[in-house]
C-alpha cells in the first residue's frame, strides 16, 4: 500500500449531513436576510464571508485531522446549494477557493499540504485569476513569473478575479519566464503590488468579486509556485459543479421566494379560477412545475459531484486506468448535468412570474435576480460546446477536454 492510499481515508471521511448542516445553516439564514438589499444597492458582501470565514466554511472539505470538516464532494456542493439559496453570489465567490482546496488535497501528502490545511482551518480564503482579455491568442499567457534578485515576482492582468476581492491569496495562472511552463502561483492579496477593481459589468451575479486584478512585480513565495501539469484532473468539472450550485440556488430561492408572493397575494384577475391566487389551480400548477423542474436540477447535480468523489478517489489509486475512466466520467456528468440544468432552472425563474401580475416585475421585490442570476451562471462554459462534447464521446468515443481556454483566434 502506498503512502497516499496510506493517508486515503482522512481525506474522504463523511460526516452526518445533518451535522455539518446544521452548523452552517443558521449563517446562511443571516445571509439571506439582507440578499435583496444587497442586490438592490450593489453591496458587497464582506462582512457574510467573514461570517463564513470565522464559522470554518472553507474547511469543510479538510481533513478532520487537520481540524476541517471531512466533508465528501457531494456534500460539499449540497452545502454550496443551500448557500446559493441564500445568495448565489456568495457561492460563485467561493469556486477559486473550493478548487484551490481540492488541488491541494490531490497533492502528493506533504509539509507543504500541512500548510495550506492549516491556512484553510484558520479562514483564509484563495480567490482565482486565470483570465485574460484584449490581444492574449488562444493558447498563450501573457501573466509572467520571474525572478527578480533573490525573489520570484508576478507581472499581467487578469479579469473575472471572481472572489479575489474577499480573499487572503490568490489562485493565478501564468508563465514562468525561465522555463516556459505554465504554473499557478499562490499570491498574497495583502501585498503593494496586487491592485484588485470591482468593475464586473454584468447584469447577474453582480456582487461575486469578479473585477480585474493588476500584479505589479507582486512577491510571491517559490514553495507557492506549482506546476501547472499536475493541477488536479477533474478540475472542470468541478468547477462547472459550482456554477451548477449557483444555479439550482437560483432555482430554489426563486421557488422560495414566488411562493411567498403567491401565498400572500391578495389581488386577483376576474378571469382567474378562484377567489384567492393560493388556491387558483393554475398557479399552483405552475409552482408546482416549478418545484419539479428545481428538484431535477438539484438530483443531476448531486449525481455528477458523486461522479467528481470517483474521481477523487481514484487518484490515490495506482491503477492509472481506473483515474483516468473516472475523470472522463466526471467531466461528462458534469457536462450532462450541465445541460439539464441550464435550461431547467432557466425555464422555472422565468416561468414563475406567470403566477404573479406585473407586481412581480417590482425592482423592490427583486424577483427578476433569480432569473438574471442564472442566466449568468449559464453563460460561462457554454452549453452548446459541452453538448456536442457530450455527443462525440457517445458517437465517436472521444475523450472530453479537461482544460480549456478562451482567447483571440490565431491567424492562418
Amino acid at each position: 500500500m502506498t503512502a497516499q492510499a496510506q493517508h486515503l481515508p482522512s481525506l474522504t471521511t463523511s460526516i452526518d449531513y445533518a451535522t455539518l448542516a446544521t452548523r452552517f445553516r443558521p449563517i446562511f439564514a443571516r445571509i439571506a436576510e439582507g440578499a435583496v438589499a444587497r442586490e438592490r444597492e450593489r453591496a458587497l458582501p464582506y462582512e457574510q464571508i467573514q461570517w463564513l470565514k470565522e464559522a470554518g466554511f472553507g474547511a469543510v472539505r479538510v481533513p478532520v485531522e487537520h481540524g476541517g470538516a471531512g466533508a465528501s464532494l457531494p456534500q460539499l456542493f449540497q452545502l454550496l446549494i443551500e448557500l446559493a439559496e441564500a445568495d448565489s453570489n456568495i457561492t460563485q465567490a467561493l469556486r477559486g477557493h473550493f478548487a484551490f482546496v481540492e488541488d491541494r488535497l490531490n497533492a502528493q501528502v506533504s509539509g507543504s499540504q500541512a500548510v495550506w490545511f492549516k491556512r484553510f482551518v484558520e479562514g483564509d480564503l484563495v480567490g482565482c485569476a486565470w483570465t485574460e482579455v484584449g490581444a492574449v491568442k488562444i493558447g498563450d499567457v501573457i501573466t509572467r513569473v520571474s525572478r527578480q534578485g533573490e525573489q520570484w515576482v508576478v507581472n499581467g492582468t487578469k479579469y473575472y478575479s471572481t472572489g479575489s476581492l474577499y480573499s487572503d491569496w490568490i489562485d493565478l495562472f501564468a508563465r514562468r519566464d525561465d522555463t516556459g511552463a505554465d504554473v499557478i502561483a499562490a499570491i498574497r492579496t495583502q501585498q503593494p503590488g496586487v491592485r484588485q477593481s470591482d468593475d464586473w459589468d454584468g447584469f447577474g451575479q453582480r456582487t461575486t468579486g469578479s473585477g480585474t486584478s493588476v500584479f505589479e512585480n507582486a512577491r510571491v513565495e517559490e514553495e507557492n509556485i506549482i506546476d501547472f501539469a499536475t493541477r488536479f484532473k477533474y478540475q472542470t468539472a468541478f468547477y462547472q459543479l459550482v456554477l451548477l450550485a449557483v444555479l439550482v440556488g437560483s432555482g430554489r430561492a426563486a421557488l422560495r421566494d414566488f411562493s411567498a408572493e403567491v401565498g400572500k397575494r391578495t389581488r386577483v384577475f376576474s378571469h382567474g379560477n378562484a377567489p384567492s391566487t393560493r388556491q387558483d389551480p393554475q398557479i399552483l400548477q405552475v409552482i408546482g412545475k416549478a418545484s419539479g423542474l428545481v428538484y431535477a436540477s438539484e438530483a443531476a447535480t448531486l449525481r455528477a459531484a458523486q461522479a467528481a468523489q470517483a474521481a477523487y478517489l481514484a487518484h490515490f489509486t495506482d491503477d492509472a486506468e481506473t483515474e483516468r475512466q473516472a475523470n472522463i466520467a466526471a467531466e461528462l456528468e458534469s457536462a450532462q448535468a450541465q445541460v439539464v440544468a441550464v435550461e431547467l432552472v432557466l425555464r422555472a425563474t422565468s416561468d414563475l412570474f406567470n403566477t404573479l401580475g406585473a407586481s412581480g416585475t417590482s425592482t423592490a421585490k427583486q424577483l427578476d435576480r433569480h432569473w438574471r442570476n442564472a442566466r449568468t451562471a449559464s453563460s460561462h462554459n457554454p452549453v452548446i460546446y459541452k453538448e456536442r462534447i457530450i455527443g462525440d464521446w457517445h458517437v465517436n468515443g472521444t475523450e472530453p477536454p479537461y482544460v480549456w481556454q478562451i482567447g483571440g483566434a490565431k491567424q492562418g
